[in-house]
């Protein structure tokens, strides 16, 4: 890290107790150690001396300024929002986000009764993978313009039209990948179990992956960038608002256009079978469009380059959720309905927390500006559980607030379903418990994931924005869709 005083040799460098530094000027070594004083201050607030990092600035060869400082420590910073400002700013977002997927839950119950999805049982396993798109896509856009805003990358109007461009464009080029190798996934998955292949159902399969998609995520997208700027422009943390409400809108919009899409074509299937080829092949010719335009953008273009494997990989991860939907669907009577709620909200308050996250490292530097150079620290690839959760520091009890929101939510959530749901036989205390203790540890574990992927993400010079998200989300889907699962099949 380089910070200049007057002389473009005066470097700002990151060293640790007892390291030998060497000026750029005279060739002379100053050994930095720490007094006895600040080894016990070090001791009072629980991080050892070898874990914490000495910035020095060396001029002419003599210390002018240095300060301990430490990567977990960025996410602690005096400054932070405090706990009850974030979970007063995230309830409200959260509670509507959970009524959309609520609405995303009963209109899959009631779509299963489509001859499609009677027809077409792969649909199943597409489902979770074209609703997790909203955490590949969607939820990745918003915690990227979130960090944009956060550091003042939105104030011009020109370097925001250019971002706004080239962030619809680049998430027009993954779903269409995205929406159409998930149709392929979906389409080998069912095939090899049965033994048998359909052309007519996989090309009203990929047909209605890759158009939902393209649909779902131009309007997603429309809507997160007037969010991001609206609540900027207010002097709202986006961080706390966006990702939720693109979980409010994702799940319902994504379902209702499968539906609508797949419906249609499968019923014209017979009489018109290239039109399903025709609307393929279309949005397949426009991805080299895409490429270009993301290719000439800044704000995308290194995503655009370093930005598919999260997202492929997190498709591959929500399909075999898929998977286990499409087992669930068939043999478990109600548990459509609570599907899209139970990832929904697990991968909602996940994004929420590592979008903060990683907000709060972009503030200090770029990805890999703070990497660890403490071998003992570095070594540590697990953060400490109580850390993370019971912990005095001000992130933990931001990690609190979000695992704890997820109990009053299930609750409403739950009680909407009730009321509002044909088949309601399966509600009883212990189902009511057993539903509650498996979103709890789905919660849990998607936030403990998060603290350890954001910090491993950035030491590795790769910006969490566009890396954490997907695999978060996609393993939230994996999660909840087989503890849901569990609990169906543990109800007497």
């Amino acid at each position: 890290m380089m910070e200049e005083t007057g002389n473009s040799n005066d470097q700002v460098s990151l060293v640790n107790r007892h390291t030998v530094v060497s000026s750029l000027e005279g060739n002379e070594t100053i050994e930095l150690s720490n007094t006895n004083d600040e080894n016990d201050n070090n001791s009072d607030s629980g991080i050892s001396p070898n874990d914490s990092e000495v910035e020095a600035l060396i001029y002419n060869g003599t210390v002018v300024r240095s300060r301990k400082t430490k990567l977990s420590s960025v996410f602690d910073d005096d400054d932070a929002e405090k706990w009850y400002i974030v979970g007063s700013q995230v309830f409200l977002p959260f509670m509507i986000a959970g009524c959309g997927m609520v609405a995303a839950g009963l209109v899959l119950e009631r779509v299963k009764e489509l001859s499609v999805f009677k027809e077409i049982t792969e649909i199943y396993i597409l489902v979770p993978a074209l609703l997790g798109l909203k955490g590949n896509l969607e939820m990745t856009l918003a915690s990227r313009l979130s960090t944009q805003a956060n550091i003042g990358n939105m104030d011009k109007k020109s370097e925001l039209k250019s971002m706004i461009v080239g962030n619809i464009v680049l998430t027009q080029l993954q779903a269409i990948i995205v929406g159409f190798l998930a149709a392929l996934v979906s389409l080998a998955m069912g095939w090899v179990p049965q033994g048998n292949f359909n052309i007519r159902h996989a090309l009203v399969l990929c047909s209605s992956s890759v158009s939902t998609a393209s649909i779902a995520s131009l309007a997603l997208g429309g809507i997160m960038i007037g969010v991001i700027v609206g609540s900027h422009k207010c002097k709202i943390n986006p961080d706390n608002i966006a990702t939720p409400i693109a979980a409010s809108l994702g799940d319902l919009t994504t379902l209702a256009v499968l539906a609508g899409i797949g419906g249609f074509l499968f019923k014209i299937i017979d009489n018109y079978t290239w039109l399903p080829i025709v609307i393929t092949v279309t949005f397949l010719i426009l991805t080299p469009v895409w490429i270009v335009i993301s290719y000439r953008n800044e704000y995308v273009k290194d995503v655009l380059i370093h930005g598919w494997s999260p997202v492929i990989a997190a498709m591959f991860i929500s399909s075999v959720g898929g998977l286990i939907l499409d087992f669930a669907v068939q043999t478990l009577r109600g548990v459509a309905v609570f599907q899209p709620v139970m990832n929904g909200v697990g991968g909602n308050l996940v994004a929420v927390h590592a979008s903060r996250l990683s907000t709060a490292l972009h503030q200090h530097g770029k990805p890999g500006e703070f990497k660890d150079t403490s071998h003992r620290y570095a070594a540590k690839i697990c953060p400490n559980p109580y850390k993370v959760f019971l912990s005095n520091q001000n992130n933990a009890s931001t990690t609190r607030v979000l695992l704890l929101m997820a109990i009053p939510g299930h609750l409403v959530f739950v009680s909407i379903i009730w009321r509002s749901a044909a088949d309601n036989h399966a509600f009883s205390f212990i189902f009511v418990f057993l539903y509650l203790l498996a979103a709890v540890i789905q919660v849990a574990i998607l936030l403990y994931i998060a603290q350890w992927m954001v910090a491993f993400a950035w030491r590795h010079e790769r910006d969490p924005d566009n890396v954490c998200i997907p695999y978060l989300t996609a393993i939230g889907d994996l999660l909840g869709t087989a503890l849901l699962t569990c609990v169906f099949l543990l109800l007497p």
